[in-house]
């Protein structure tokens, strides 16, 4: 382990605080929204979000708060969904886990981090067409099992990717979600010429920081607190994947986890000890790796 890294096992809960959710005034707007398409709260569980049309105007760009300085800063991008996949869409842990994965990642490492003038981490939302995602060595999508591309967004994905960008993908669970994916990111990276791989444990992006030996099976926090387990589709979704594509010179410019929730593991570190030791810890090992191998490959 680099010398300017620490063992994530020295942490305690509540020793790093993680960044508390603070009113923005797009906040509001983006409630209403969420309010007035549907999201219904009943007997305690958190029913799925209706899906937008894939022929709906793109998702939104969210601009990062401060002007680029040199500094890392969290791209997620945004995306539509469509009903023939299964996913609930870009905004899942949307913001804590893009602000707590930048704050461990400014703790353990040396990666200038940029913050806003509030000590927040700097972070962004790109549409896939937007010229700004050039800008973004790194980016993450949550739930792609239920995203749609166009033609355009296809091509300019591959053309970040090409050119040296990177895109983690996460948050999809069981065989439907990976197929549909798999439709979608072949229509950018054709699986003829970009196969899909599991990656394995001895590839550099698990030592890049932390030597890593597994990857976890990762729970939303509920499931795990009310019922112990840790496969969100049961026996379709029982078996982690860790997946890639590389581009001709061998450089992993797309990694895929399946069956597995890094993004809970980063945004809800804080609701309780126990998830964080079991699944926060070893998550966060995982994602300083995967953006420190983005950042110097």
């Amino acid at each position: 382990m680099p010398a300017d890294s620490v063992n994530l096992l020295d942490w305690g809960v509540g020793e790093h605080p993680a960044p508390r959710w603070r009113r923005r005034p797009w906040l509001a707007a983006f409630a209403m929204l969420v309010l007035s398409t549907g999201l219904v709260l009943a007997g305690g569980l958190q029913q799925r979000r209706p899906r937008w049309n894939p022929f709906m105007p793109p998702a939104p760009r969210i601009p990062p708060t401060m002007p680029y300085d040199g500094s890392f800063r969290f791209c997620r991008a945004s995306f539509r969904t469509t009903p023939e996949g299964d996913g609930d869409g870009w905004y899942v842990d949307y913001p804590l886990s893009d602000e707590n994965l930048s704050t461990r990642l400014a703790e353990v490492t040396k990666t200038r981090v940029g913050q806003d003038l509030e000590g927040v981490p700097v972070h962004t939302v790109i549409p896939l067409t937007d010229p700004t995602l050039f800008e973004c060595p790194f980016v993450m999508m949550s739930e792609p099992g239920g995203a749609y591309f166009d033609d355009d967004e296809a091509e300019q994905l591959r053309t970040y990717l090409l050119k040296g960008g990177f895109l983690w993908v996460d948050d999809f669970w069981g065989s439907h979600a990976w197929q549909w994916w798999t439709s979608q990111i072949a229509k950018a990276l054709p699986p003829d010429e970009y196969p899909i791989v599991d990656v394995p444990m001895t590839h550099p992006i698990f030592h890049a920081v932390f030597d890593v030996e597994r990857v976890p099976q990762i729970p939303n926090v509920g499931l795990w607190r009310n019922a112990q387990l840790t496969s969100e589709r049961g026996a379709d979704s029982a078996e982690v994947h860790f997946r890639g594509i590389a581009d001709h010179k061998g450089r992993l410019m797309v990694v895929m986890t399946h069956n597995t929730d890094f993004g809970d593991a980063f945004e809800r570190e804080r609701d309780s000890p126990d998830y964080f030791r079991r699944f926060s810890m070893p998550g966060y090992a995982i994602g300083i790796d995967v953006i420190v191998y983005a950042l110097t490959h």
